[in-house]
């Protein structure tokens, strides 16, 4: 298996991997089915959130993971929300573990000091994964949101840099700017 950054030929493999979480029902709120184009915004974030595929030995995509942002005040820059897919042939394989991590090294490599996610509590296999990879569950969200006329409860993880919270650290992001993380909150 390899991983690398997505490319915009991505784009078709990321909306069908994502399409089977929505249709499972397992790991998304989404109902409504993406199409590359869809995706292709996701690429389009910048180096500052990263999107990365894994690829099996014929070169297929078989799982994606991304950064986004978590909230548009400055005082939230360091912080971002992860997501990861891995196709239905991929899964229980071990392979998501590196994937994660991969996109964890990203994250501490860009200055985040802090990567966080929302996961279904019905959903064992993505908490054990978390937890694999040095997350800890911080808390649950009670009926967070209605799916299929259900309330999910979510569960919350979070996975903290300490090297990227020490102080005067100024990270710099992808157009240039620098932020203490402290101002605006």
């Amino acid at each position: 298996m390899r991983i690398r950054p997505a490319e915009p030929v991505d784009a078709t493999s990321i909306a069908t991997i994502y399409n089977q979480g929505i249709e499972e029902r397992s790991s998304t709120f989404e109902t409504t089915p993406r199409n590359p184009t869809d995706m292709l915004e996701r690429l389009q974030t910048g180096s500052r959130y990263p999107v990365l595929v894994m690829l099996d030995e014929q070169d297929q995509v078989v799982g994606w993971a991304s950064l986004s942002r978590y909230r548009d005040r400055a005082c939230y820059d360091g912080i971002a929300d992860f997501s990861i897919y891995m196709s239905r042939e991929a899964r229980g394989q071990g392979l998501g573990k590196h994937l994660l991590q991969a996109l964890l090294n990203e994250a501490e490599a860009l200055g985040f000091w802090k990567v966080l996610s929302r996961i279904f509590t019905s959903n064992q296999a993505s908490l054990a994964l978390c937890q694999t990879c040095g997350f800890r569950q911080v808390g649950v969200y009670e009926k967070h949101a209605r799916l299929d006329g259900r309330w999910i409860d979510c569960a919350i993880v979070e996975r903290i840099f300490p090297a990227n919270q020490a102080i005067g650290l100024t990270p710099v992001f992808a157009n240039g700017t620098e932020t203490d993380g402290l101002s605006g909150c």
